[in-house]
């Protein structure tokens, strides 16, 4: 249950938590994620009521529609944080149009950022930074610095980085994205 999935945010009271927002069959694998309105509803107001803010994590409209309506209930706050999740079979195809529809359904109020997998991790930097978004970046989503040559998390962050000022646009540093996101730094539960 909500309980059990959310005990370890409870142990360890991170700044930050995934709200995967939504069911749907998820990549290759024979495999369904299932993430039912009751037990989003449940840990989205376990996560709040402990000061924890939930990354909202959109592989669809629809997720997008629903954590909406979490906001509408008060289960999260107004100034929701959700991540545009592009090109995971067999949610969102990461192209411009699907992207866009994204983008035009989240509210002004909230942060969001964006990333592709694999070898469009970068061209999704783009475009989030030409969106008005923020990025994200790492091994989660691409293991690959070029064809045939791992990356290192380090590496692909300084990727993103030449990119986003490469753009004109500003990298902003931990302290920022805190205050920015009204994040509580905290220790956990002993």
């Amino acid at each position: 249950g909500a309980s059990e999935r959310v005990k370890h945010v409870m142990e360890c009271l991170p700044e930050i938590c995934t709200l995967d927002c939504g069911t749907m069959n998820f990549a290759e694998a024979d495999y369904v994620m299932t993430n039912t309105p009751g037990m989003l509803r449940a840990m989205g107001g376990m996560m709040t009521e402990l000061g924890v803010k939930p990354e909202i994590e959109a592989f669809d409209t629809g997720h997008l529609w629903f954590a909406k309506q979490l906001v509408t209930e008060g289960v999260l706050k107004p100034d929701a944080l959700v991540q545009l999740c592009m090109g995971v079979p067999w949610g969102a195809p990461d192209d411009l149009n699907t992207f866009m529809a994204m983008v035009n359904n989240v509210p002004k109020d909230w942060n969001w950022s964006a990333f592709s997998l694999g070898r469009n991790q970068m061209a999704y930097v783009a475009a989030a930074v030409l969106a008005g978004g923020n990025v994200r970046v790492g091994l989660e989503d691409n293991l690959w610095l070029d064809k045939g040559v791992l990356a290192t998390n380090a590496q692909l962050v300084e990727r993103a980085v030449n990119v986003i000022e490469n753009m004109g646009a500003r990298v902003i540093g931990p302290e920022e994205v805190r205050k920015k996101l009204g994040l509580v730094k905290r220790a956990p539960r002993a």
